[in-house]
C-alpha cells in the first residue's frame, strides 16, 4: 500500500467515526438513546437496515462466492422481498402501537416474563457469536494479505466501533450507516468498471458475460427440489422467506433500526426499499465477482488466493511439486486464452466444451493445490474464496483505490457491528436489566447501563474475534447460525401473533425443546457429514423453516396436553 491509500483508508474511518461521535453526543434519555428519539425518515432506515445487513463478510466473501460457484447464492436473498411485506403488515404496527424498545417486550404482553427472557437470551447467543464474526472477518483476511497482526486489527476495529456507538447510541448508529452505505455504493461501482476496463480489447461487458456463461457461472436459478443443495430456488423462497422474516422481523439488530422510524409509514417505506434494493445489490456484489473471474481468465493467477498457503508450502519438502502445479496452471491459463478467443468467434458446442475441460483440468489442479497445502501445514485455511476479492484489490487497482476499497470493508464492518453492538446492549438493558431491576431508576442510569452495556457486548466481541477460526466460507457461517437459532424464535413470534389459543408454558417448553432439535440436527445431519465428505440430509436454510413448524407444532401439542387453565399473561 503507497502513503495515498494509507491516507484514503484512516481518513474515511477516522471521518465516520468523529463525525458520528460528535452529531450524537449527549443522548440524555432511554428513547433518544435507544430509539434515536423516533425521528428517522424512511431512506435512513432503509439504507440503515441494509448496512446492518451487508457486512464486511458481504463484500468479502460474497465476490469470491461468485468466482468459484458462480450466480447462484443470490437464490438465497429470494425470501427478503416477501418477507418485508409480511414485516410491514403485521410486525411493524403491532410494535408501534405498543411502543416497545425491543421485539421482545412484546413476548412478555402476549406470553409472559420467562418466554421473554427465553427468547432475548436466544438473541443475544446467536448475535453476541455474530457479532465476533463481523469483525473477524475483515480482520483474518486484511491480516493475511497485508501481513498485518491479527488480534491488533481485531482490537483496532472493535474499539474504532465501539467508540460513536456508546457515544451516541442508535442514532450514532444510523447517521455513521449512511455515511458508509455511500462509501460501499461508490467503491463497489468503481471496481466494477475498473474491473471491465482492464478485460483486452475487444472483449466487451456482453462478451465477459459469454466468457462467464461459457463457464457455468452464470446459471442463476435452480429449480431442483434436492434437499442437501444449499442454494435452489426453493431454499431461497421458503427456507428464505423464514430466515429474512425471523431477521429482520425478530432480531433487535434489525427491529431497532426501523423503530426509529417517526411514523409507520415512514418504517414501513423504509423495509420495502430494503426489499427492492437488497436483490439488485447482491445480485450486482456477485456480479463484481464474475468480472473478476473473467479478468483472471485473461491474467495469471494464484494456485490458492491465500497467501499463507504459498507460503507454508514453500518452506516445506513440497516446494517442488507445488511449482510444478504453478506451471499447469500458466500453461491451461494460456490455453484458455486461446479457447475462449475461439468460442467467441464462432459460438459453437466445441468450442464451449473444450473451455469446461480446461476449466475442470484447472479446479484439478486447484484442489491438488489445496491438499499440498494441508500437507505442508494443516493450520493454513485452503479454502480461499474469502481472499479472492481482496488479492484483485491490492494487486491490480490504481494508488488511492486501494485505500478506498479497503476503507469500503472496514465500513461494511464497522456498520454491521455497531448495529449490533446496539441492539445486544438494548436487549441486555430492557429485556434483562431494566426488568428484573426492582426499584425505580430515572432514565439518565439506564442510559448509562445501556452504555457499559455496549462497552461490556464490545470487548467480548472482539474476544470472540480474537479467538474464531476460519470456516467454509465467511457468509455462510454467519447464515448458518443464525438459521440454527432464528426458525425457533420466528415460530414464537408466530405463536404469539396467530395462535392465540396457545399460552405461556407451552410456548416456553415448546422452545426449549426445538432449540435442542435443531442444535442435534445441525450438527448430525449437516455439519458432521460434511466434516466427512458426504453430502448432508438437508441444506442449512431449511433449517429456518424446519424450527419455526416445530416449535409451533410442539407448542399446540403441549397446550391441548396441559390443557386451557394455564392463561395468557400479561404484564
Amino acid at each position: 500500500m503507497q502513503t495515498i491509500d494509507w491516507i484514503v483508508l484512516l481518513g474515511t474511518l477516522l471521518f465516520i467515526v468523529l463525525y458520528g461521535a460528535w452529531k450524537t453526543k449527549g443522548s440524555k434519555n432511554v428513547k433518544d438513546y435507544i430509539k434515536g428519539g423516533n425521528d428517522a425518515h424512511w431512506w435512513t432506515i432503509g439504507l440503515s437496515v441494509m448496512a446492518t445487513q451487508a457486512s464486511a463478510i458481504t463484500f468479502l466473501s460474497a465476490p469470491g462466492q461468485a468466482f468459484h460457484d458462480g450466480m447462484g447464492f443470490v437464490q438465497f436473498y429470494f425470501g427478503v422481498p416477501i418477507a418485508m411485506v409480511v414485516i410491514c403488515m403485521v410486525f411493524i404496527p403491532i410494535y408501534h402501537r405498543l411502543n416497545v424498545y425491543t421485539a421482545y417486550e412484546y413476548l412478555e404482553t402476549r406470553f409472559d416474563l420467562k418466554t421473554r427472557t427465553l427468547t432475548a437470551i436466544l438473541f443475544l447467543i446467536q448475535r453476541g457469536l455474530a457479532a465476533g464474526i463481523t469483525i473477524f472477518a475483515p480482520a483474518i483476511i486484511l491480516s493475511s494479505v497485508l501481513g498485518w497482526d491479527l488480534t491488533t486489527l481485531n482490537i483496532i476495529i472493535g474499539i474504532l466501533v465501539i467508540i460513536y456507538t456508546v457515544s451516541g447510541g442508535t442514532k450514532a448508529v444510523n447517521i455513521t450507516q449512511k455515511q458508509q452505505m455511500g462509501i460501499i455504493f461508490i467503491g463497489m461501482l468503481i471496481a466494477f468498471f475498473i474491473i471491465i476496463s482492464y478485460l483486452p480489447d475487444g472483449i466487451t461487458f456482453s462478451k465477459a458475460l459469454d466468457i462467464a456463461g461459457a463457464n457455468g457461472k452464470m446459471k442463476v436459478l435452480n429449480f431442483s427440489f434436492d434437499l442437501d443443495n444449499r442454494y435452489t430456488f426453493w431454499s431461497g423462497i421458503i427456507g428464505g422467506t423464514f430466515l429474512a422474516l425471523s431477521y429482520f422481523g425478530t432480531d433487535q439488530s434489525q427491529v431497532q433500526r426501523y423503530l426509529t422510524g417517526k411514523s409507520i409509514k415512514e418504517s414501513q417505506l423504509g423495509l420495502l426499499f430494503n426489499g427492492l434494493l437488497k436483490v439488485p445489490m447482491q445480485f450486482f456484489i456477485l456480479l463484481v465477482g464474475i468480472m473478476v473471474f473473467v479478468f483472471y481468465q485473461f491474467n495469471s493467477s494464484p494456485l490458492n488466493f491465500n497467501p499463507k498457503g504459498k507460503e507454508a508450502v514453500i518452506n516445506s519438502e513440497y516446494a517442488e511439486e507445488y511449482t510444478a502445479l504453478e506451471n499447469k496452471l500458466a500453461e491451461i491459463h494460456h490455453s484458455k486464452d486461446t479457447a475462449i478467443k475461439d468460442y467467441l468467434a464462432k459460438q459453437g458446442a466445441t468450442q464451449k466444451k473444450e473451455i469446461q475441460r480446461l476449466n475442470t483440468e484447472e479446479k484439478e489442479i486447484r484442489n491438488t493445490a489445496k491438499a499440498i497445502i494441508k500437507k505442508a501445514d494443516i493450520a493454513v485455511e485452503t479454502n480461499d474464496k474469502d481472499y479472492v476479492f481482496i488479492h484483485f484489490i491490492l494487486n491490480n487497482l490504481p494508488k488511492g483505490l486501494i485505500g478506498l476499497l479497503l476503507a469500503v470493508i472496514l465500513s461494511a464492518a464497522m456498520s454491521s457491528t455497531a448495529s449490533e453492538l446496539n441492539a445486544l446492549a438494548s436487549t441486555t438493558a430492557i429485556d434483562l436489566y431494566k426488568r428484573n431491576v426492582r426499584e425505580e431508576k430515572n432514565d439518565q442510569h439506564y442510559v448509562t447501563a445501556s452504555k457499559f452495556f455496549t462497552l461490556g457486548w464490545g470487548i467480548l466481541a472482539i474476544i470472540v474475534a480474537c479467538f474464531a477460526s476460519l470456516f467454509d466460507n465467511l457468509i455462510q457461517l454467519v447464515n448458518i447460525i443464525g438459521s440454527i437459532f432464528y426458525g425457533n424464535v420466528l415460530g414464537i413470534f408466530l405463536l404469539a401473533f396467530f395462535i392465540k389459543f396457545v399460552h405461556s408454558n407451552a410456548t416456553f417448553i415448546a422452545a426449549i425443546i426445538t432449540q435442542i432439535a435443531i442444535i442435534l440436527i445441525w450438527y448430525f445431519a449437516i455439519f458432521r457429514l460434511e466434516q466427512l465428505g458426504l453430502k448432508p440430509y438437508v441444506g442449512f436454510l431449511w433449517l429456518n423453516l424446519i424450527g419455526c413448524v416445530l416449535v409451533m407444532a410442539i407448542a399446540i401439542c403441549v397446550q391441548f396436553f396441559i390443557g386451557p387453565k394455564t392463561k395468557i399473561t400479561t404484564s
